[in-house]
């Protein structure tokens, strides 16, 4: 390669280098970042969704919550806010946003109660995490964690399973927490799994420190979200206390049917068929 090839070559790794360096440079350091991704599947009622709604917004601007992030070693941490219910279904009510104050959540607040959430069929818990990974590529922000954390009022029963889903993102560094809602205060779809929050801890939850909190009735889950979120933002292991509502951890063996939810719609779809 002759003088001015090399000069050719050179620029363009310089280049190359600088485009780089550069979009490197724009992710800016954060606590955590979190993806809220909450269920609207037809088997939640429009007074729920509202409560979950409501729930996350006062949460966020909680002094419980606020402390814990300005405790944080950055002081701030960037939170999208997705609904989802099937495959398809999956919407961004809150695109990343950064919070490092009263003022920031106040305005995720304000966003979560802009428009009524639209309810939608089937429950596929795999794509919503799977839709969750794909949001910290385009996140603009660099987490000292990243975390989805999945809420939802019962089992996996359309798309990828559930477990797989997981795995994959537990190997990329990402941590699953959840909320299960075996509230039985909505629509009765007749999917619905016992012992939902077992489902959870097997099927769902993964990665370091991963937890989650079952809600039993919706009276407890403002409580419920502050807890969570105040443990997510602390550092190291959360609590196994027995305040109310309690606090579970992954399971390293499952003892729950993690197709539960495939064989009950599948099952269901084969007696119609049969009549």
């Amino acid at each position: 390669m002759n003088n001015a090839g090399h000069v050719l070559a050179a620029g363009a790794a310089l280049v190359t280098a600088g485009i780089f360096s550069g979009a490197a440079a724009k992710a800016e350091p954060v606590d955590i970042e979190l993806v809220l991704a909450v269920d609207v599947s037809l088997s939640m009622s429009p007074a729920e969704l509202e409560i979950q709604r409501h729930g996350y917004a006062a949460a966020l601007t909680h002094d419980s919550v606020l402390r814990a992030i300005a405790d944080g070693a950055h002081g701030r941490i960037a939170v999208s806010y997705v609904e989802w219910a099937g495959t398809t279904t999956q919407h961004v009510v809150v695109p990343w946003t950064l919070i490092a104050g009263r003022e920031d959540a106040e305005r995720v607040a304000a966003q979560l109660s802009r428009n009524p959430p639209n309810s939608a069929r089937r429950t596929s818990i795999s794509a919503a995490l799977e839709f969750g990974g794909d949001l910290f590529a385009e996140s603009g922000f660099e987490g000292m964690k990243r975390v989805i954390d999945i809420s939802g009022d019962g089992p996996n029963n359309q798309g990828a399973p559930v477990t797989e889903v997981r795995d994959r993102l537990v190997r990329q560094g990402i941590t699953i927490n959840g909320l299960p809602l075996m509230t039985n205060g909505g629509f009765d779809s007749g999917y619905d799994v016992a012992n939902l929050d077992r489902y959870y801890a097997d099927c769902v939850i993964g990665g370091p420190g991963a937890f989650m909190i079952p809600v039993n009735d919706w009276t407890q889950f403002p409580e419920a979200v502050r807890r969570k979120l105040v443990l997510e933002l602390a550092a190291g292991p959360p609590p196994t206390d027995q305040m109310h509502p309690p606090v579970i951890l992954a399971q390293a063996m499952s003892a729950s049917d993690c197709l539960a939810g495939e064989k009950m719609w599948r099952n269901r779809y084969w007696m119609m068929d049969a009549q």
